[in-house]
């Protein structure tokens, strides 16, 4: 007697399911992929923390927010990212020239490289834009004085001894209130005790004509998608500062 049971028979599947089956196959392979990405990009940037930020910081009622903010319109995106190192990792530990080069690792570096070039190709070449800063080189030697432009979308309205404050949203030649408003503030402290630089990056973006007085804060994925390019110039502008 043959016991040997004859070989299964394997049915030809229609065109449009082998389509379908290759297109979920490239689905789950991409969403993998994302996944993986993601996971490597939150491993990078892993010492890089959210805190608590809101419209009841003082940072909205200073002088120079309420300049440009003149009706005090509610932010409609707003974080604050934290980034400690310990001064032996560290190339300097001056505040004053941690704060300039913190600056200048933030628009130099690869976090800024994709808007900078965007933004140069299309605006570089407007009359009144040859005193602006576009090249990668000079957006890393700058000082960042009072007045400095960057790629017609930045203007540094402060450098003291602890941080700088750029005004962007719109182009400097736009002085007034705008639909698309903000202020980018790059902080440094430095702790003695503790032996450590504390890097901070504080986000406020402001509808800051009177018709934003009611304006409602962006969706979430615009708030996600905007923390993790806050944590690429964090990352990228620190690494510059470490030995």
């Amino acid at each position: 007697m043959n016991t040997i049971a004859p070989p299964p028979q394997i049915k030809r599947l229609s065109a449009g399911k082998r389509a379908i089956g290759i297109v979920v196959g490239i689905g789950l392979a991409g969403v993998a992929n994302v996944g993986i990405g993601y996971a490597g990009f939150s491993f990078w940037t892993r010492q890089t923390k959210f805190v608590p930020y809101d419209a009841a910081d003082p940072d909205l009622k200073t002088a120079l927010a309420k300049k440009h903010n003149p009706s005090g319109n509610p932010p409609i995106c707003i974080d604050h990212a934290v980034r400690t190192v310990p001064f032996s990792k560290l190339k300097t530990t001056d505040q004053g020239q941690l704060t300039t080069d913190f600056c200048r690792g933030v628009w130099s570096g690869i976090g800024y490289a994709y808007q900078r070039r965007y933004l140069e190709k299309k605006y570089k070449a407007l009359p009144g834009r040859e005193d602006h800063l576009w090249d990668r080189e000079e957006l890393g030697n700058n000082e960042y004085a009072v007045g400095t432009k960057i790629t017609d979308h930045f203007e540094v309205l402060e450098h003291s001894n602890d941080k700088v404050i750029v005004r962007c949203g719109d182009t400097p030649f736009n002085p007034e209130p705008r639909p698309s408003d903000g202020l980018f503030l790059m902080e440094v402290t430095t702790d003695e005790q503790a032996q450590t630089a504390t890097f901070r990056m504080k986000s406020i973006f402001t509808n800051t004509t009177p018709e934003g007085k009611d304006t409602q804060p962006l969706p979430w994925r615009f708030q996600f998608a905007h923390r993790l390019y806050t944590k690429l110039w964090m990352e990228s502008a620190v690494r510059k500062l470490v030995k």
